[in-house]
């Protein structure tokens, strides 16, 4: 069915006039004349049969229903500048938007991005984070990081690092409590994610462990506060690797058993079906699959 929409014009002068705070405001933006935006967002309320606007004092101020319409509003004139510029006339973009799990983005995405600076001194990676409970895909983004495989039905999936898991802790716990052997776990307390259920167990059941279950556990919702916590010396922790290498590399994290791992699932690059690729958008794939293998 044919849409039915309202004047774009005047859905562009609400917009900016709900964001900007004054029709004095919107005009200076919008390069015309106040009395042309208020015409505008007339022709709007006419068309709503609702108002948008009411006077307060001087000037006009958005009523409950305009301040809602316009956040909606904002958000899909948000969708299509970006539409535009991912279609548009991509061999020209330098920025490319990215959607990535906190703890990936945090721990081995961000740190390794002035590599690919110094191949594209020009570009822009901007990150957006997700949560590990959030594997949907939400906003429009050129490419997004995911841990599958998943029926990614709308994009082109390329799998570019393997994840696994292994006991981590802090060196300095280590120091006022050593971990020589496996049945010094229960001396230590463990730090277990409800976001990462069944993390400890699948652990302790490829180390073949069969002492008692440490008496001293903390949990904490999202991963990236038990990492914390295992950085502080809090406890003993499972942890992915090779997203925590560079911590582990430099001495943050100390792995005491680290041929004992527990494969996860890998991460995927995704990208539109359908959609042309910008150059800058390929180097990047081929960059990670790169960086990805050399784990």
């Amino acid at each position: 069915m044919p849409r039915r929409l309202p004047p774009l014009s005047a859905l562009r002068a609400f917009e900016v006039a709900a964001r900007a705070g004054s029709f004095t405001a919107a005009a200076a933006e919008l390069g015309v004349t106040h009395g042309a935006v208020s015409k505008q967002i007339q022709v709007l309320e006419n068309w709503l049969g609702r108002q948008l606007f009411r006077r307060a004092g001087q000037r006009m101020e958005p009523t409950p229903h305009g301040r809602a319409f316009a956040r909606e509003i904002s958000r899909a004139l948000d969708q299509i500048a970006d539409a535009t510029r991912r279609y548009g006339s991509s061999a020209s973009s330098s920025v490319i938007q990215i959607s990535a799990p906190a703890t990936f983005a945090m721990r081995w995405l961000i740190p390794r991005l002035p590599k690919f600076y110094a191949r594209r001194p020009r570009a822009e990676v901007c990150v957006s984070t997700s949560m590990t409970t959030d594997q949907g895909i939400t906003g429009h983004f050129d490419l997004v990081i995911r841990r599958g495989p998943e029926p990614w039905n709308q994009y082109d999936s390329v799998e570019f690092l393997r994840e696994r898991n292994t006991l981590v802790a802090s060196p300095s716990l280590l120091k006022r409590r050593p971990l020589r052997k496996l049945s010094d776990i229960p001396q230590h307390t463990i730090l277990s994610t409800d976001s990462r259920p069944g993390d400890w167990e699948n652990w302790l059941q490829a180390a073949n462990y069969d002492g008692e279950f440490p008496p001293r556990r903390q949990a904490f919702d999202h991963f990236f506060v038990t990492l914390q916590a295992a950085l502080d010396g809090l406890g003993l922790a499972i942890g992915p690797v090779p997203v925590l290498a560079d911590d582990i590399e430099q001495g943050h994290l100390v792995a005491p058993f680290a041929s004992i791992e527990v494969a996860r699932k890998s991460y995927f690059a995704l990208t539109p079906c359908d959609a042309d690729k910008a150059p800058l958008l390929v180097s990047f794939l081929n960059w990670l699959r790169v960086e990805g293998n050399a784990q």
